[in-house]
């Protein structure tokens, strides 16, 4: 087989927008576009929407946005394949005129019976190329009967196809394991060509566009394996193949929808960031060179990516490094730009839209004592909660609240709290001296006044530093009525 020049690297992403934005789908976008990086080449995008009955505008519009929100710019003007129909059947109908294809008329009905007696036999099942050598009279005897035809090509028993896989070295395949003569054209009237299918329509586009490297998981590599006999039977040159692993759940099995969250879509939504995803997505099946370490942009990933370091196992989908890179992320934002990330969320929730919770620089200070924290952007709305909303005390705040010297101690903090003018602010050091008051005049530990404290500005024992939280709770006049409840 010739191999298409790679004297500029083109390589392509080629979505069906069936459904939306697949973590799949997605890691392969990430390989190719480091690599066309990596290689000064470009990245170019393809959608493949010629199955018109599950191919949806919105799937399309879920795609783009997911790859531009994941970084993944794309150099070129992307090709709707549909819009390239009648070159599809151009290139069906060269192949008929060469010989290497031919209308095949046997029944949906025929085609069934072949298959059973295959399973009773133990058989693989394949077609078995009956219509191969039809007569002219065999078949106008079919049109006759009113039979349409589906257009098959030509798969030699004896044919040997090799190549050389950039992930898995050297390949071969043997015609007699491709499962008999391969449709590429769908049921039609004889005068006419039925609908492309896949493995056609997939070589005539990436010959058009000058792919140079087709990089895709897998499960793929049967295609390949047709695709390079269809590439040399159109006189195509035909490209370089990578094919990478693909990604499992933990019992080892293809990631799939049963497995919960698949779709980029989804994991924005649940708040992990464009950098944390294609970050985690490079590590699924590519080992980073020695002290780079694993957190990267996809920048610094792209000064270093080859196929040498992709593995050929599968690679495990594992959350809970998802979630380090992704709090690895949002700890090292600035707090204004975390900050202007969560402010939609919660204003989303009606929160911080209005009073004094709308300031600018309470919302930042809020994010500064909340983001070390969080692990996904979503925790900033569970954690800020009790900050824009007086929240319930659950158990352990009552139970807390219930100890001897408790409510006394929070007794003293509020009449503290009550001597200082009601503008004036509460600084840490003015924070400490009313606590040390509290304690003293309710005659009880600090640690019994600091754990009550908290059940009562937070409803729970679990948040955030305390002192922080009291000084933000101070700023909107929530304190004395937290603690003023809890009497």
């Amino acid at each position: 087989m010739v191999a298409a020049s790679d004297s500029h690297v083109r390589v392509r992403l080629a979505p069906s927008p069936t459904g939306t934005l697949h973590i799949g789908t997605a890691r392969t976008a990430v390989f190719n576009w480091l690599f066309a990086r990596r290689q000064g080449g470009s990245f170019l995008l393809r959608i493949e929407d010629t199955d018109r009955a599950r191919s949806k505008d919105e799937y399309t519009a879920n795609i783009l946005e997911g790859l531009q929100w994941l970084g993944l710019n794309w150099d070129e003007e992307p090709v709707i394949q549909s819009a390239r129909i009648e070159r599809h059947r151009t290139a069906i109908q060269q192949l008929l005129d060469s010989g290497h294809a031919y209308r095949c008329y046997a029944s949906d009905d025929e085609l069934t019976a072949m298959r059973e007696a295959q399973a009773a036999a133990k058989q693989a099942p394949r077609y078995d190329n009956r219509h191969r050598n039809l007569s002219p009279e065999q078949q106008q005897a079919y049109i006759t009967e009113g039979r349409e035809a589906v257009v098959r090509f030509r798969i030699d028993d004896n044919a040997v196809i090799t190549w050389n896989d950039l992930v898995r070295g050297p390949m071969r395949w043997s015609g007699s394991d491709l499962g008999g003569d391969m449709v590429i054209a769908r049921r039609a009237p004889t005068d006419q060509i039925g609908d492309p299918l896949y493995n056609l329509v997939v070589v005539v586009d990436d010959a058009a566009m000058a792919i140079s490297h087709v990089i895709r998981g897998e499960d793929h590599i049967a295609n390949t394996a047709k695709q390079l006999l269809l590439y040399e039977a159109l006189g195509e040159p035909a490209p370089v193949f990578a094919h990478t692993p693909l990604i499992l759940n933990q019992e080892g099995k293809k990631l799939s929808k049963r497995d919960g969250v698949t779709s980029v879509s989804d994991f924005r939504e649940m708040g992990y960031t464009a950098e944390a995803l294609a970050n985690y997505m490079t590590l699924l099946g590519w080992s980073p060179p020695e002290g780079m370490g694993e957190r990267f942009s996809l920048a610094e990933a792209a000064t270093v990516f080859g196929f040498d370091r992709v593995n050929k196992a599968g690679a495990r989908f594992d959350w809970d490094k998802l979630n380090w890179l992704n709090g690895q992320v949002l700890h090292a934002l600035p707090p204004k730009t975390l900050r202007d990330q969560l402010a939609p969320l919660w204003a989303q929730r009606g929160w911080g839209t209005a009073g004094p919770t709308a300031d600018p620089q309470w919302q930042l200070d809020l994010t500064t004592l909340l983001g070390p924290s969080l692990t996904l952007l979503a925790d900033g709305l569970d954690q800020a909660q009790p900050f824009f909303c007086c929240p319930e005390l659950n158990e352990a705040a009552r139970a807390q609240l219930d100890l001897e010297g408790a409510r006394p101690g929070l007794a003293a903090l509020l009449a503290a709290l009550e001597q200082l003018p009601a503008e004036a602010p509460l600084d840490t050091a003015t924070a400490q001296q009313l606590l040390g008051d509290a304690v003293t005049a309710a005659g009880i530990k600090k640690g019994l006044l600091m754990k009550s404290l908290r059940a009562a500005l937070l409803g729970s024992l679990q948040g955030p530093d305390l002192q922080e939280t009291w000084l933000l709770l101070h700023r909107l006049g929530e304190d004395r009525t937290r603690i003023a409840r809890c009497l």
